[in-house]
């Protein structure tokens, strides 16, 4: 294959994977056909099942695809200059609010929305989304553990069982968010995390001093 045909290749399985992501946060997994990522993308069928052998094919590329391509924004956005763990992870929570912008299906989690509808009858999709979350969650485990570490708090909770929290904290503000069909209730849940991350994190002995 040449040089140029291996790129349109690569090109053409990337819109079809650009497409998913849109098109499957806008209308759902089970709803959404094989027709409607085709229309999106400006591909055909037959481009289609040159790449993938189902929707439940695309669907496992494109939960890896979301990982590499909202990997990549996070890796580079700005919450990771704080010198402080939990300046760090307060900064995380603002970049994530500040991701709260356009139509709904713009800033929610397309892993999430297919868990949520296939959990039960898509295992294979259902694992590869939630691998998803729980690769984004990891990214956070280290800040987690040096700010336990600097506020002085015991090891009664894992710092990976934090990082999940707050992604169902996310995934929670999404689902109101579509229930509500708006944003703020997001930011309202995700303002709630920040002062929750700030107590803990800055008044780790409190409970201690109460009782």
């Amino acid at each position: 294959m040449s040089g140029s045909a291996a790129e349109r290749r690569h090109e053409s399985k990337t819109k079809l994977l650009d497409a998913a992501l849109q098109v499957i946060r806008a209308k759902g997994y089970t709803a959404t056909r094989v027709e409607d990522i085709c229309d999106a993308a400006g591909l055909t069928k037959g481009s289609f099942f040159h790449h993938f052998k189902s929707k439940d094919d695309l669907a496992l590329a494109g939960a890896e695809h979301w990982s590499a391509v909202t990997g990549a924004l996070f890796a580079g956005a700005a919450y990771h200059d704080h010198a402080d763990p939990v300046d760090r992870l307060l900064a995380y929570v603002d970049f994530r609010r500040a991701l709260l912008r356009g139509d709904v299906p713009e800033f929610t989690c397309f892993a999430g929305t297919i868990v949520q509808e296939v959990h039960a009858t898509h295992p294979a999709v259902r694992d590869r989304c939630g691998a998803s979350i729980a690769g984004h969650a990891a990214t956070l485990v280290a800040d987690i553990e040096a700010a336990r570490r600097r506020a002085g708090i015991a090891n009664e909770w894992s710092a990976e069982s934090l990082a999940l929290y707050v992604q169902a904290v996310l995934q929670g503000a999404f689902i109101l968010a579509k229930a509500k069909q708006n944003a703020k209730v997001a930011a309202d849940c995700l303002d709630h995390l920040r002062r929750y991350l700030e107590f803990l994190f800055h008044q780790p002995r409190a409970k201690e001093e109460r009782s």
